[in-house]
C-alpha cells in the first residue's frame, strides 16, 4: 500500500512535471516575440550609434568650416587691395625717381579714390556728421562748442570721419557738438 506522504510527494511530482510542460510551451509561445523584440532593439541601438556617429562627425567638420572661414575671411577683401599697394609702390618708385611732387600728389589722390571705392564695393559708407544733430550710437563728442549759427546738439566739426560696415557702426565719428 501506498502510504499518504509517498501518494502526496508523487501528485507533487506529477503537479510540478505539469507546470514545468506549461512553461516551456509559454516560451515556445513567447520565443518569437521576444526574439523579435530583442531584435528590434538591437536594430535601435545600432541606428543610434550611427546616428551619434554622424553627429559628431558633422559637428568636427562644421566646426573645421568656421575656423577655416575666419582664418580666411578677409582672404577677398585683401585680394582687391592689392592693386592698391601696387599704385602706391609705383607712385613712391616714380615720385622718388623723377621728383615731380605734383604728379605724385596726383597719383596718391588717384589711388586714394581707388581704395575707397574697394572699400564701398564691401559695404563701408563714411558718415556725414556736420550739420546733423548729435547721435550716441553714430557720434563721439570730444567737446561742446558755442554756435551762433547752430542750436544745441547739432555737430559743429568733424575731428575724425566715422564710418559704417553695411548696417554697423565700424567707427563712430569724433565730433564738436554745439552746446
Amino acid at each position: 500500500m501506498v502510504s499518504n506522504d509517498q501518494h502526496n510527494e508523487t501528485i507533487d511530482e506529477v503537479i510540478e512535471e505539469l507546470q514545468t510542460e506549461q512553461q516551456e510551451e509559454n516560451k515556445a509561445q513567447e520565443d518569437p516575440r521576444i526574439e523579435e523584440l530583442t531584435k528590434l532593439a538591437e536594430e535601435n541601438q545600432q541606428r543610434y550609434l550611427r546616428a551619434q556617429a554622424d553627429f559628431d562627425n558633422f559637428r568636427r567638420r562644421t566646426q573645421k568650416e568656421k575656423e577655416d572661414l575666419a582664418q580666411y575671411a578677409s582672404m577677398k577683401l585683401i585680394g582687391q587691395l592689392l592693386p592698391v599697394v601696387d599704385n602706391f609702390e609705383r607712385a613712391v618708385s616714380a615720385a622718388s625717381a623723377n621728383q615731380d611732387f605734383e604728379a605724385l600728389a596726383k597719383g596718391v589722390d588717384m589711388i586714394f579714390r581707388q581704395l575707397e571705392q574697394t572699400l564701398q564695393q564691401e559695404g563701408l559708407k563714411a558718415m556725414d556728421a556736420v550739420g546733423e544733430p548729435f547721435n550716441p550710437e553714430f557720434h563721439q563728442a570730444i567737446m561742446t562748442v558755442e554756435s551762433d549759427e547752430h542750436e544745441e546738439g547739432i555737430i559743429v566739426e568733424e575731428v575724425q570721419k566715422g564710418y559704417i560696415l553695411k548696417e554697423r557702426v565700424l567707427r563712430p565719428a569724433m565730433v564738436k557738438v554745439s552746446g
